[in-house]
């Protein structure tokens, strides 16, 4: 294939490509606040001093680390409407990317948590605040600024991870690079463009997570 045919070739699939890629953004960052929602309450339930709240948390944890998220899709979309429960291909797939990212950011946060020194929770509590207000005030933006590369490598992850939906022939860029090949029939330049595109998006995220870090720390300095 000459450079005229390639151009003309990804000028003709820019528009389905493109519109794949808004969904795949879409469902990216669905899916980062759906994570972020509930490895927050899990990491807090991961370091609990009662083990009837830990256990249900590790349980979760190691589920969602130890299968792999395809199956987790098939667990979601194919195999529970046979127990009555049926989402649509968008829900499903949204769902399915949020529990399995939630279990790894919980790990990020509880980490994060972890490294803040125990001198910390001492001196707040000998300031008479309690643990919830401990963790809150003087934990929590500690943490969170250890947190941010590793949050931000899982969220990341989740513009690729987003491919693996369109087994459940959910519309995003995956899918719609597979649609345009079954009708140009050149999968090289086309899984090439595609590549591109997931690689601007990474690009895009690792600039906001150097800008989160940068405000943090300076917000941290500034203490």
């Amino acid at each position: 294939m000459n450079l005229v045919d390639l151009v003309a070739l990804l000028r003709e699939a820019a528009p389905v490509m493109l519109t794949g890629a808004g969904y795949t953004l879409m469902f990216a960052v669905a899916s980062m606040i759906g994570g972020l929602a509930i490895g927050f309450p899990v990491a807090l339930m991961r370091i609990a001093p009662w083990a009837l709240v830990r256990l249900p948390a590790s349980f979760y944890v190691s589920v969602m680390r130890g299968t792999p998220l395809l199956v987790q899709i098939f667990v979601i979309y194919y195999g529970l409407p046979s127990v009555g429960i049926e989402f649509t291909p968008v829900a499903a797939g949204v769902l399915a990317l949020s529990l399995n990212s939630g279990a790894y950011l919980s790990e990020s946060l509880r980490g994060a948590i972890r490294a803040v020194s125990e001198r910390q929770w001492r001196a707040s509590f000998s300031l008479g605040l309690g643990y919830w207000q401990t963790l809150h005030h003087v934990i929590m933006p500690q943490a969170l600024r250890i947190a941010v590369p590793s949050m931000s490598n899982t969220l990341i992850s989740l513009i690729k991870d987003t491919s693996l939906v369109s087994v459940i022939a959910l519309t995003e860029l995956m899918l719609a690079t597979k649609e345009v090949i079954a009708v140009t029939f050149q999968p090289l330049p086309l899984y090439i463009a595609a590549a591109c595109i997931y690689w601007v998006l990474s690009l895009f995220f690792e600039a906001i997570q150097r800008r989160a870090e940068r405000r943090l720390n300076r917000a941290h300095a500034a203490r």
